[in-house]
């Protein structure tokens, strides 16, 4: 019962969310939706090539998987909002996942010396994981609760959307299976 309570709440907050940001004449340009999917499980590495453990070896944690590039400003603007998010709730189980999406390994290198990354930064090289997550655009955000459900996707970053993202994130956090 308590589940479907948290699950209702956030749709309910969600939708109102909506419902304002139409009502105040704002476009849709970020795509939000809710999931109920698995997480994939995906093949990640290490910007060096080095395996990176599996999505679901972090069940019992909540996972923001954010794929982006070198080349997406929006990308840079998200970063500081991401090094906060796992500031304020990594000791309450939030684990952010950075996956880079570059093709050269330099452009990531280049980017992360001028937007620093105080979350784990992987590296997607056959880009299976983007596909299974079906990344269709920068950044794209994945919120996996304890149980390694996809609940929340998130795609492109206005800063003006954090707020909605952070309480998403606590109401994750606030769940124990």
């Amino acid at each position: 019962m308590k589940k479907h309570a948290i699950n209702l709440t956030a749709y309910l907050l969600f939708y109102g969310a909506v419902l304002i940001w139409f009502a105040s004449g704002a476009s849709m340009v970020m795509a939000a939706q809710f999931s109920n999917k698995p997480s994939p499980v995906c093949e990640l590495t290490t910007l060096e090539g080095e395996p990176v453990e599996n999505l679901h070896a972090f069940k019992g944690e909540v996972v923001y998987v954010d794929f982006w590039a070198s080349w997406c400003p929006p990308c840079a603007k998200s970063f500081p909002f991401l090094n906060q998010l796992q500031q304020d709730f990594g000791g309450q189980g939030l684990r952010i996942i950075g996956v880079n999406l570059d093709e050269k390994v330099a452009d990531a290198d280049k980017f992360l010396a001028r937007h620093s990354a105080e979350f784990i930064i992987a590296s997607d090289p056959t880009k299976q994981c983007a596909k299974d997550f079906d990344v269709i655009a920068m950044p794209s955000s994945y919120l996996i609760d304890r149980e390694g459900v996809v609940r929340y996707i998130h795609r492109g970053f206005r800063p003006g959307e954090t707020e909605e993202l952070r309480m998403i994130v606590e109401q994750l956090l606030q769940h124990h299976p």
